[in-house]
């Protein structure tokens, strides 16, 4: 079973050990917790994998400390890049480059590496107190709900050494990854930074042209079909009230946004809907519901990532 611990001096200092030791630890970012190992030890890696279940085919995000952290991991750093660094990191903006020939493939047999820094202090002092890149994806089974407390990391993840408690994660949605290799940035999965705000500062952003297959190497995590799925059935739906529910596994609940009835009634607001979304599934799959009826969002592209979510835990 976990230990769960406070991200004091000695809770740190048993973290570092542990991934100095080749082996994982679970950390609170400000998007959701994640399931860190050292990103050159092909053992820790090969940890996250297994501990996960997670297909190889699928990389994983490197954390660094600092920007100068992760230019150690690149071939190549432009300018897009350095700029991009400098108005959104610390924070929940992931950027695909051209990987360093020192670095091994994280997962994928692409050329290149997904690098953030995080904003959440837990997640930059053990990255400092370790002096490690930590390759970190969420900290659950491969295809589940994401993590945004300590407690979803342990009911997903039980045979983790070690998480570090950093409480409920602010943004409670992944990352956006951005990939700078070419000319114009391209989106590569939508999340807690949206659009708008990044092309007031990057200009133009190429959106995803199709689907990538699973089985298909890919530069960034997300891509898969099914993904961010609970264990009850999660059907989309225009309004709750008009679905035949003759023939669906019950209890069935709801989950709307302000204005509607439901089981869960998150906000109408998409930052503050998309910080709850996760920990709403949660506790529906805590209470046992076996299918989750779920209002679609709008259409717009503030609610970009959150439809992204949703589409793909009802895949």
């Amino acid at each position: 079973m976990s230990t769960v611990i406070q991200p004091d001096a000695d809770g740190l200092r048993r973290a570092v050990e542990i991934l100095r030791a080749d082996s994982v630890v679970a950390f609170p970012t400000e998007t959701v917790y994640g399931l860190g190992a050292h990103a050159f030890s092909e053992k820790a890696v090969a940890e996250i994998y297994r501990l996960k279940n997670r297909p190889t085919w699928n990389p994983l995000i490197v954390h660094v400390a600092d920007v100068a952290a992760a230019r150690e991991l690149t071939d190549e750093w432009p300018d897009r890049a350095d700029e991009l660094a400098a108005r959104f990191w610390p924070g929940p903006l992931t950027l695909v480059v051209r990987r360093a020939a020192h670095l091994p493939g994280i997962g994928a047999s692409d050329d290149t590496v997904a690098v953030r820094v995080p904003a959440h202090p837990v997640a930059l002092d053990l990255l400092r107190a370790s002096g490690l890149p930590l390759a970190a994806p969420s900290a659950n089974r491969s295809e589940g709900i994401s993590p945004t407390t300590a407690g979803h990391v342990v009911r997903s993840l039980p045979d983790v050494p070690l998480v570090l408690d950093g409480g409920t994660c602010s943004w409670g949605i992944e990352s956006t990854v951005l990939d700078v290799t070419g000319d114009v940035p391209r989106l590569l999965r939508p999340g807690a930074l949206g659009l708008r705000i990044l092309r007031d500062a990057s200009g133009t952003i190429a959106l995803p042209e199709s689907e990538t297959a699973d089985g298909v190497a890919r530069p960034s995590p997300g891509m898969s079909r099914r993904h961010y799925a609970p264990r009850a059935r999660a059907i989309l739906c225009k309004d709750v009230r008009d679905v035949d529910r003759s023939g669906l596994a019950e209890p069935i609940a709801t989950l709307v946004y302000e204005g509607s009835d439901g089981t869960e009634v998150l906000s109408a607001d998409p930052r503050e809907y998309a910080a709850d979304l996760y920990a709403a599934l949660h506790r529906l799959d805590d209470a046992g519901v076996a299918t989750i009826l779920v209002q679609e969002p709008p259409q717009t592209e503030d609610w970009l990532a959150v439809r992204d979510r949703l589409s793909r835990a009802a895949a």
